[in-house]
């Protein structure tokens, strides 16, 4: 019969996968029995009280064994059936991380701390046109200022003196002449 297919009861006195009880532990001597002079019997227990307790210890670690091959038996069938679905180890472990993945983004912290972010990200945003509004503004109020119009003829003179009238095509002229009239030239 096969082990992994058959039934077992546990309170079966022929318990076991294929398990012969002429070669069964009660055949092998106990240590502590009564023929074993190095270990006596405890106090208070009578012969007949060991000699129960010995059977009893027998039966627990026969129905261990049979628990150890039956467990044995179903990882194997388990083992195959996994092959057989082609499920190994590896996509086991992806299978698990998405679902733990999928829980997480399902938590009520996961929404409330994307919440929190995308709030925090909104107004960094917002702070940062701001920001920019407010430099764009300020250099254009600056540009317009009496001290940097002072500025730009300067440079405009010095590069009139430096580059002479022919670095824009311009007829020869004195430098006063060539005051810039635009309300914004370029640089």
């Amino acid at each position: 019969m096969d082990p992994a297919s058959q039934d077992i009861n546990l309170n079966s006195p022929n318990k076991g996968l294929g398990v012969d009880r002429s070669e069964s532990l009660s055949d092998v001597p106990v240590e502590g029995a009564a023929g074993n002079p190095g270990n006596p019997l405890p106090p208070g227990l009578t012969e007949e009280e060991a000699e129960e307790l010995r059977t009893e210890l027998t039966k627990v670690e026969e129905e261990i064994t049979t628990l150890r091959q039956v467990l044995s038996a179903k990882e194997r069938h388990a083992a195959e059936l996994k092959r057989k679905l082609g499920l190994n180890p590896l996509n086991e472990l992806k299978q698990n991380l998405t679902k733990s993945w999928q829980d997480v983004q399902t938590s009520n912290a996961y929404k409330k701390t994307q919440e929190t972010l995308s709030q925090a990200g909104q107004k960094t945003t917002a702070a940062l046109n701001t920001v920019g509004t407010a430099i764009s503004k300020r250099l254009g109020d600056m540009r317009n200022s009496p001290t940097f119009k002072s500025f730009e003829d300067k440079v405009g003179n010095l590069k009139y003196k430096v580059v002479g009238p022919r670095g824009n095509g311009d007829a020869v002229g004195s430098p006063t002449d060539s005051t810039p009239t635009q309300e914004n030239p370029p640089f």
